[in-house]
């Protein structure tokens, strides 16, 4: 009998160091301000995510960039966190692509991508993207830098094709979320969509949230 793996959360986050993130924001605030930002982003985050683990809606790994296989894995030890791996080199769509073929090694399942950047992360965003799945291919959240918050891919789809979401993008651009809803068109993914989010990188998108 085939038993279904839980849907995983892979979770893309630079290890919270001084000054080694965050840069745009650490100009307009200081590394200090700006570190301070970023722990607290990335400790909300993890918060959302252990909750629906622990209600055994899902699964969580973290996709480590910043710091070494060694002190990732201490860095997780620390945090609660079973399974981790390093991002590795590329683009952001290479480095996506490399998680999710690093995690396709067993059977496919739901995966949802996400990043630490969203103070407005709640429970029910993860769980109506985990519902949209069991109908359509992908799930996509816009936010307001023209990129997305959020990606997920289901089982069905993991399981012919994973690689065209991610092609043809430049990434960092402000046409990746448009980008990606033409290769759903072009490939035939049926996708539905989250509401919009703001992705904090700037104070300016910290001013956007008041």
């Amino acid at each position: 009998m085939l038993i279904l793996r839980k849907p995983l959360l892979i979770i893309m986050t630079k290890w919270p160091g001084y000054g080694r993130g965050k840069t745009r924001l650490s100009a307009d605030i200081g590394k200090y301000n700006s570190l301070k930002i970023h722990k607290h982003m990335f400790c909300h985050t993890l918060s959302v995510a252990k909750y629906l683990e622990k209600k055994n809606i899902l699964e969580i790994s973290l996709a480590i960039t910043g710091i070494g296989p060694k002190k990732s894995r201490k860095w997780c030890n620390d945090i609660g966190i079973k399974d981790f791996n390093l991002q590795g080199s590329g683009s952001l769509g290479e480095k996506m692509k490399r998680q999710i073929l690093i995690n396709l090694k067993r059977q496919p399942r739901k995966i949802i991508i996400i990043g630490t950047d969203l103070p407005d992360l709640c429970h029910l965003d993860l769980i109506k993207a985990i519902s949209i799945l069991d109908y359509k291919d992908a799930i996509l959240g816009p936010s307001n830098d023209g990129g997305y918050w959020i990606i997920g891919l289901s089982d069905k789809l993991l399981s012919r094709n994973f690689v065209s979401p991610f092609i043809n993008i430049k990434w960092s651009s402000d046409d990746v979320f448009q980008r990606t809803i033409d290769n759903f068109n072009l490939q035939k993914i049926s996708a539905d969509y989250l509401l919009s989010k703001v992705d904090i990188d700037t104070i300016s998108d910290i001013k956007r949230r008041k």
